[in-house]
């Protein structure tokens, strides 16, 4: 690596599994700064240990990055070259880093990218579902309704949707998601990608939930889950018979009980009927 006289934030990818689809350039760089940023500086020793680097490396996680970031800032305006990596993948999708690239920029700093894996990308790459328009949602929320809820508000999102998620809410975010895309949305589940055991498993949100509940291997590692954008023609022949269900229904319900109902019944998103029920 050519070592410009100024200080330089580089963003360096890694990688996600396999340790060899690290690139050229990234050894390089990870062997030449003068400090590595790293999310688990004892996960990522292994890989540091792999490329023969011996940089120092220096915690930064999202429970101290703002007060750190002054810090490494004040160094590389002292000329110091400092790498930023994650657990694994890309830097800061889904993971630290933004408020240190920010404040770097706002101070002049050179900040410079070093490509390489990414999960959400890896994934889509292989699923075969649209991938010129896309949606990263990142992790949901932990708790079913807040996780529900979200899921509402993406649920007529015609590009492909992709999410993160965890092997112990693997399982029940699939039911959500089921629950709220309807059982016959086509999905994507990748798993443990450029790992030993990957996998990727396809089919509807039915299929997939019926799989993964009945097989306790599908439900460890790290998953990407890749959801097909809804259908405009459907989504549209879904209101209109929500909005008809829930006009029979409201002479004997409650408008916001109505709308639930029909909500349930045929699938039309709850707060658009309800909103009928606003207007009328």
């Amino acid at each position: 690596m050519n070592r410009p006289a100024a200080g330089k934030l580089w963003i360096v990818a890694t990688p996600i599994g396999n340790l060899d689809d690290i690139s050229v350039r990234a050894r390089e760089v990870l062997c030449a700064v003068d400090l590595i940023a790293a999310e688990d500086t004892r996960h990522s020793a292994a890989l540091l240990r792999h490329i023969g680097s011996t940089v120092r490396t220096f915690a930064l996680h999202e429970h101290n990055e703002r007060a750190a970031s002054d810090q490494l800032v004040e160094r590389m305006r002292e000329g110091a070259q400092i790498a930023l990596i994650s657990d694994a993948g890309t830097p800061l999708i889904s993971d630290p880093g933004f408020r240190l690239v920010r404040a770097a920029r706002e101070a002049g700093v050179v900040v410079s990218p070093v490509p390489g894996a990414c999960a959400a990308i890896a994934a889509l790459s292989v699923a075969g579902l649209p991938s010129d328009r896309f949606v990263f949602e990142g992790f949901l929320p932990a708790k079913s309704a807040a996780r529900r809820a979200h899921l509402e508000t993406v649920r007529a999102e015609t590009r492909t949707l992709i999410f993160y998620e965890s092997s112990h809410r693997i399982v029940a975010s699939l039911n959500d998601m089921s629950q709220v895309f309807g059982s016959a949305r086509m999905a994507v589940l990748a798993r443990e990608l450029t790992k030993l055991f990957e996998t990727v498993l396809d089919g509807t949100l039915h299929d997939l939930c019926t799989r993964v509940q009945a097989d306790a291997n599908q439900q460890r590692g790290e998953f990407v889950v890749l959801i097909a954008g809804a259908d405009e023609d459907a989504d549209a022949m879904r209101l209109a018979e929500g909005r008809r269900v829930f006009e029979l229904l409201r002479s004997e319900l409650p408008p916001s009980r109505a709308a639930k109902v029909a909500s349930e019944i045929t699938g039309a998103p709850r707060k658009a009927l309800y909103l009928i029920g606003d207007e009328s």
